[in-house]
């Protein structure tokens, strides 16, 4: 087995969204329907606004086992509505992995390869922030990977429902 991370371009904006669609399906199918909804996100204008911007922007990254992509990272600005870096840091924007895979430490590997670009880049901190709703077991998973949250700040969906975001950081 050959694990290789590598900068993605536009070309793997269609891996990205699948990786996307199978991991909402893995949330719909044990009923965690309020991080995403249930709509396949490859069908989300946003999403896929998203996913482009993610393979233009040079911010993409991909692990591959064996040439095969099982998981995608992006970093990036940090979203309007957050509160703005008071230290120097590298954001997540996006981290999704295979499922199917799940166990192997896809996330924590690129977790990782991000905290060492943020090292290179001279920042002293991640930072991201994630669904923090339901049982906030995706906060646990980031707190176990040496994350601290942070804000909880709450954003209205077109639904008019609360979206619960967690910002939560990483010192380097």
């Amino acid at each position: 087995m050959t694990w290789t991370i590598r900068a993605g371009g536009p070309a793997d904006v269609p891996a990205v969204l699948a990786l996307l669609d199978a991991a909402g399906e893995w949330l719909v199918s044990r009923g965690r329907t309020g991080q995403w909804g249930t709509a396949r996100q490859s069908t989300s204008p946003r999403r896929l606004r998203q996913a482009e911007s993610w393979g233009r922007d040079g911010g993409l990254w991909l692990i591959e086992l064996d040439g095969v992509p099982l998981g995608a990272l992006v970093l990036g600005e940090v979203p309007a509505q957050l509160p703005p870096a008071t230290v120097p840091e590298v954001y997540v924007l996006l981290l999704v992995t295979s499922r199917e895979h799940a166990g192997l430490g896809i996330g924590a590997r690129l977790l990782d390869h991000a905290a060492g670009l943020a090292a290179e880049r001279g920042a002293t901190r991640l930072r991201l922030d994630c669904y923090g709703g339901d049982d906030r077991a995706l906060v646990g998973y980031y707190e176990r990977q040496g994350f601290t949250p942070a804000e909880l700040v709450e954003f209205p969906l077109p639904t008019g429902v609360l979206w619960p975001c967690q910002v939560l950081v990483r010192e380097l």
